[in-house]
């Protein structure tokens, strides 16, 4: 496996920037999740990295060795794309042996046959194997296409939300396992997703992207505790962090616009008075909906709460994030 370094490149699509002076490091073995909506910049950074697209300025390595020139196929990286990339007339089968029979790998059958076995039982498709790419549901493509990338051993994993196209309990599970395949296996793994759950639970680092500019880089931890911008702090976080004018509570420092406040930052029983306009109950925890003077926040509270629509409660913040008229940090 192998560290993926972008210096300062650029990437532009005539008149439109996708990529602007990104630098950043992908530490050999890590998990790294890009996080931003559409037009953020993620896809073309995994492009860019698999040689698909050719940076306009800047550099992009693998393991110490500049990508310049290289194809896709001299750069050692596999890539899962978001839309399907299989063989329609292959079984399952041999869409997941294909990449284990090239001239370059040259995998004797046995050892082809263990790979295929062990990948198919992962994404719970060994009763499928006999089956063709267009006897599949969606779900099933998707969890093939994961596979063909998974039964190689290349230096750089590149996944462009894999997991979008499957059900709610499945997606739950290959979370964990592509997880554990990561970590046991010290792959490097360069991953685009909008779920902050998928950034949260499975990423030892996020890079937040904003229209082609990377805007924090850091673990999940770090940039949910410590945020720089308004921007990066509603990247992760469920519910998402709430976001008031300064002078909503009192204490805010004088160069404040904006304060920020996600659940845990929402003290309840004293302060100002709210009034509850819907309780979610959610299982583990009830999720509060509350109208504070003209302001929607959202906390949450005791999973056996007995509060209801028209309570009135009481609510002060805790260590707050504070922000200014631009959205940047304010320490």
């Amino acid at each position: 496996m192998a560290e993926v370094v972008l210096h300062n490149v650029s990437k532009r699509f005539g008149s439109d920037t996708a990529l602007d002076g990104v630098s950043m490091t992908v530490p050999d073995g890590a998990f790294v999740v890009l996080l931003g909506p559409t037009g953020a910049g993620k896809t073309t950074t995994l492009r860019l990295v698999s040689g698909l697209e050719v940076p306009d300025a800047g550099k992009v390595s693998i393991g110490g060795r500049d990508m310049a020139g290289l194809t896709p196929a001299q750069r050692d990286v596999a890539m899962v794309f978001q839309q399907y990339s299989l063989y329609p007339h292959l079984s399952v089968r041999e869409n997941l042996e294909f990449p284990l029979k090239s001239p370059i790998l040259r995998m004797p059958q046995p050892e082809i046959d263990r790979k295929v076995g062990e990948v198919a039982e992962i994404l719970q498709i060994s009763h499928k194997l006999d089956n063709k790419a267009t006897a599949l549901s969606g779900g099933e493509m998707q969890r093939v296409s994961i596979g063909r990338a998974l039964v190689r051993n290349p230096s750089v994993y590149l996944m462009d939300e894999p997991l979008s196209s499957l059900d709610a309990k499945l997606r739950s599970d290959l979370r964990i396992e592509l997880k554990n395949i990561q970590s046991h296996s010290g792959a490097t793994l360069l991953y685009v997703t909008h779920d902050q759950i998928e950034a949260m639970t499975m990423a030892t680092h996020v890079g937040v992207l904003d229209n082609g500019r990377l805007v924090q880089f850091g673990t999940p931890r770090e940039i949910y505790e410590n945020p720089v911008s308004i921007y990066a702090a509603s990247r992760l976080g469920q519910p998402r962090i709430n976001v008031l004018p300064a002078d909503a509570f009192s204490g805010a420092p004088d160069q404040a616009a904006f304060i920020g406040l996600r659940p845990e930052q929402i003290l309840q029983g004293n302060g100002q008075e709210c009034f509850v306009e819907r309780v979610e109950h959610l299982g583990d925890q009830t999720r509060l909906h509350l109208k504070y003077r003209t302001h929607d926040v959202i906390t949450v509270t005791d999973a056996h709460t007995e509060l209801t629509h028209g309570d009135i409660i009481k609510i002060q913040p805790a260590n707050p994030f504070y922000f200014d008229a631009a959205g940047a940090r304010i320490a």
